[in-house]
């Protein structure tokens, strides 16, 4: 039975967009996998579709197509487009099956979600409902104090003083207009300037415990004038959230006294700006995770581009290219670069995105395991490599000077159209899997830098991979060192590396030459190899390049 829930009357306001209904639910239950009528398209109900009815759907409808797997929700999507339905939800038995339904939705012109195997139906149409049915945001009190900007006027005309309000950090979010400059003291005036507190004047504060007042209490503090350094009197408040410090509201005292009632409009209005600042920080966390989702889908390759493209206001036809960031491993040349980026994971992504963002208005940051992606969408056309290239280095350049954490760099290719990143992305991690392997010097590398380096890494990991492919009288000689101690195997190589020149080689291993030759006799009397044939030779340059425990 098709069940349009206890009304199917639009919810008020004519619904909710499909992005708010997405960020409340959450990437862990459901997971878009196209919209081909963009994000903002109304959800006005929810609809259970049991497979045992009719596929029919209604204008606006979120549709839940139950007990409809895979393929077998083909007729629910199109008749959801027929309908106008807002989007489908189903679930999948397998990765491979998304892409005809996508392929589907995007022909119905109709949004496709997928929902985790393990999510309950019943679960997830109440949340839905519940979300579509709750207050309309223009229409809360909440939202009608205005923004921080707007806050720090008010407070300013019921003080009669000059308002900031910052984070935990000090870094200034708002302030009131002045008249009249004189009015400003050394503090407030850097602060507005730099954005933030300078030093020295912070430094004071500490050192008064107004700070540790702040992050303690909800209670208003007075700071005497200070002339010899700049500052006049002025009060403070925290904003908190129960015992969460969130910032400050700062009031300086101008040409004219503050009013009597100051400390009360403080405590008001830190409680304002209180549920402004959490209601920010989780709408912004919601559409971080939503542009998240939507970026590492691409990436991945199992979603496709014009959901990402649709919520970020892209153009699909654009060059783009990816980058990708890894962090080398202390006293480690193998692949597996996750420890250190672990580690600062944090403080390397931030670094990444402010130096590429610097560069890149557009530029997207999504880290996926122990690697940073970022993708270059919209490029100019005609962009040099080796641009991008410097841009790759400034950021490798200042992880070492300011964490102290050594990057690679690897440069996709430039791909034309957005739906083409997951081939630039893969280009980037063949080139940070040769670098992984120390095979490559340079610390930013495209693959026209690497090309040779990239194949042979590429080669040895199948050898690794597969080792019916290696030969086994080479393997016996690696074993062999290990139970006797000897470096035959890597005299040989240094050998073939050296194209037989034995003073070069011996040179590079700190030996004699007479006893590099000996090696090499020794090595092929124990295994039976010619070296002096030239598919052996190969043979040998890459198999005994893989490590010895392999």
């Amino acid at each position: 039975m098709r069940d349009p829930g206890p009304s199917a009357a639009p919810a008020p306001g004519g619904g909710i967009p499909l992005r708010r209904l997405l960020m409340s639910l959450g990437e862990p239950l459901v997971e878009l996998q196209a919209a081909p009528a963009g994000l903002d398209v109304p959800v006005r109900d929810v609809a259970i579709l049991d497979p045992e009815d009719q596929a029919t759907a209604a204008p606006g409808e979120l549709v839940l197509a139950i007990g409809a797997r895979g393929r077998a929700a083909l007729p629910a999507l199109r008749a959801a487009g027929r309908a106008g339905a807002a989007a489908v939800a189903v679930k999948l038995d397998a990765p491979g099956q998304a892409d005809a339904l996508r392929e589907a939705a995007a022909e119905a012109g109709v949004a496709l979600l997928s929902v985790r195997r393990e999510a309950r139906w019943e679960h997830l149409d109440s949340l839905a409902r519940a979300i579509i049915a709750g207050p309309d945001a223009p229409d809360t009190p909440e939202h009608n104090v205005g923004d921080l900007f707007s806050l720090a006027q008010t407070v300013a005309a019921l003080t009669n003083g000059i308002v900031s309000i910052e984070d935990t950090s000090s870094r200034v979010l708002a302030y009131s207009r002045s008249s009249d400059s004189d009015e400003v003291d050394d503090l407030r005036r850097a602060s507005i300037l730099g954005r933030q507190g300078p030093e020295p004047y912070l430094a004071k504060l500490r050192e008064w415990g107004i700070f540790q007042h702040l992050r303690s209490s909800d209670t208003m503090i007075a700071i005497d004038p200070h002339p010899e350094l700049g500052l006049r009197r002025r009060l403070a408040i925290g904003i908190r959230a129960g015992a969460q410090p969130l910032g400050t509201i700062w009031v300086q005292e101008g040409a004219q006294p503050l009013a009597p009632q100051a400390e009360q409009a403080l405590v008001g209005a830190a409680r304002v700006a209180a549920a402004q600042l959490v209601r920010r920080r989780r709408e912004l966390s919601a559409d971080v995770r939503l542009t998240q989702t939507l970026l590492t889908g691409l990436l991945e390759g199992s979603t496709g581009p014009q959901s990402l493209a649709t919520h970020l206001g892209l153009d699909l036809r654009r060059p783009a290219t990816v980058l990708a960031y890894a962090a080398v491993p202390a006293g480690r040349s193998g692949p597996g670069e996750g420890t250190d980026l672990e580690l600062t994971r944090a403080e390397v992504t931030g670094l990444i995105s402010v130096h590429t963002a610097a560069r890149h208005r557009g530029a997207l940051l999504a880290p996926i395991d122990s690697r940073v992606y970022v993708l270059l969408p919209e490029l100019p056309a005609g962009l040099a490599i080796t641009t991008v290239r410097g841009w790759a280095q400034e950021v490798v350049d200042a992880a070492r000077d300011h964490l102290g954490v050594p990057l690679r760099a690897a440069i996709g290719s430039t791909v034309e159209a957005l739906a083409a990143v997951p081939e630039s992305r893969a280009q980037a991690d063949r080139i940070l899997d040769a670098m992984g392997r120390g095979g490559v010097a340079p610390e930013v590398a495209a693959l026209s830098d690497v090309q040779a380096e990239v194949l042979v890494s590429e080669m040895l990991a199948l050898l690794q991979e597969r080792t019916g492919l290696r030969d086994p009288r080479l393997t016996a000689l690696t074993e062999y060192d290990r139970r006797h101690g000897t470096r035959l195997a890597e005299s040989v190589l240094a050998w073939l590396d050296a194209l037989g020149e034995v003073r070069v080689a011996a040179r590079a291993l700190h030996i004699h030459p007479n006893t590099l030759r000996y090696r090499v006799r020794r090595a092929e009397q124990l295994t039976g190899v010619d070296l002096a044939q030239p598919q052996q030779r190969l043979l040998a340059m890459l198999q005994l390049r893989l490590p010895a425990d392999d």
